[in-house]
């Protein structure tokens, strides 16, 4: 009998050591957390509590054994895994969202948060891949690491501190959908992508930070002006979405990762000004069939055109071959066409990275044609001004097929 009493005790303590909760008014239940407040919170230590649930009302203000409290936060994880909840109410009394607090809340598809909110923690709408659109109030000064993971369409203007890491995290300014280090707008820092899949980067952007478009797999197009000098690394590592992209001349440096797993990208032209490409910076662009390179470039990082299985084309003007590493071009297949400047191809089939392939072809430079020998040459890739273009019917096209 004595350890039967025993083992109701510790199965009783070990309940009340895991409940969250001080008190539960209608379907949600409330810590206390001081004489007069309250925050949101779970039942037990699952943090799954609210499964069924799938509208709420945060009320400003609930009362539990005689005391009103005023609500003023959402605790940390307090509706994590609520895969039901579709939308939900938080009043002007909450100041704060905790860490987790929405995480994986898959069918919530709209939140207003309100002007009383002063902070967002992590990852708080990690995995929310219905939420479509959500607008940050100016009161927010606060927004840690991934609290937005995955929400495409972000309005926020303000400012804010948190981790510069992670491309939905908030450090400095913030404008509509972009995220620069201070009001300068110089740095892009991160991006939160807007619905249409564009992203048009100003004028005042001179370096696009490390792992800025992390992850935007809803990013399609992008404009990079001239202002930009540095694509930092991992600046579109994993944005799947992307198909094609145009660096402008003003770029000097391509970071480590910086296009690593851009699974869509079927073709990259690297400008005159750049001189080296950084560690995988191109790696597993799965659908990549067409490179050119400028004379300017002298390095290409290891594993930079790793696992570029589709490339079936390389158009590299470097009179001296740019150095490799043994694995730069591992995974591109040995068919692959190499197209070199007159008179070298002899070193390109010698040089490190470079030997690897069967195919070599000498790049056409431009001679001065009459307009009738212009319009009469068939479609051909020739070197201008130190860019690989195409004629084609007496017209010149980059690369991009945009007529030049």
């Amino acid at each position: 009998m004595r350890k039967t009493i025993m083992l109701l005790l510790a199965a009783l303590c070990t309940a009340v050591t895991t409940l969250a909760y001080d008190f539960q008014s209608g379907d949600l239940y409330y810590k206390i957390t001081s004489d007069n407040t309250v925050a949101v919170t779970y039942q037990d230590g699952s943090g799954s509590n609210y499964q069924g649930l799938t509208t709420a009302t945060i009320p400003e203000t609930v009362t539990n054994n005689g005391t009103t409290y005023s609500v003023t936060s959402i605790g940390g994880s307090a509706f994590s895994d609520c895969s039901s909840l579709t939308s939900i109410t938080i009043p002007n009394s909450v100041t704060s969202i905790g860490g987790y607090a929405f995480t994986f809340c898959s069918s919530l598809t709209s939140i207003t948060i309100p002007n009383s909110v002063t902070s967002i923690g992590y990852e708080a709408f990690y995995g929310c891949s219905s939420l479509t659109s959500i607008t940050i109030p100016n009161s927010v000064t606060s927004i840690e690491e991934n609290a937005f993971e995955n929400v495409p369409n972000i309005v926020y203007n303000g400012t804010a501190t948190g981790s510069p890491w992670g491309a939905r995290s908030v450090n400095g300014y913030v404008e509509g959908y972009l995220v620069y280090a201070d009001e300068t707008k110089t740095t892009l820092l991160a991006c939160f992508v807007a619905a249409t899949g564009e992203v048009t980067i100003p004028n005042s952007v001179t370096s696009i930070g490390y792992y800025a478009f992390l992850r935007c797999s809803s990013l399609t197009s992008i404009t990079i002006p001239n202002s930009v000098t540095s694509i930092g690394d991992g600046a579109f590592c994993g944005c799947s979405s992307l198909t094609s992209i145009t660096i402008p001349n003003s770029v000097t440096s391509i970071g480590d990762y910086a296009f690593r797993d851009c699974s869509s990208l079927t073709s990259v032209t690297i400008p005159n000004s750049v001189t080296g490409i950084g560690y995988e910076a191109f790696r597993d662009c799965s659908s990549l069939t067409s490179v050119t390179l400028p004379n300017s470039v002298t390095s290409i990082g290891g594993s930079a055109f790793y696992g570029c299985s589709a490339l079936a084309d390389i158009y590299c003007y470097a009179t001296t071959p740019p150095m490799c590493e043994t694995n730069t071009f591992k995974g591109v297949s040995r068919n692959c066409y190499i197209h070199v400047p007159a008179g070298t191809v002899r070193a390109y089939q010698l040089a490190t990275g470079w030997s690897d392939f069967y195919y070599y072809y000498e790049i056409e430079e431009e001679t001065a044609l009459s307009e009738t020998e212009q319009a009469n040459k068939p479609s051909r890739k020739i070197i201008r001004d130190g860019q690989v273009v195409i004629l084609r019917n007496g017209e010149t096209y980059d690369m991009m097929g945009q007529r030049m």
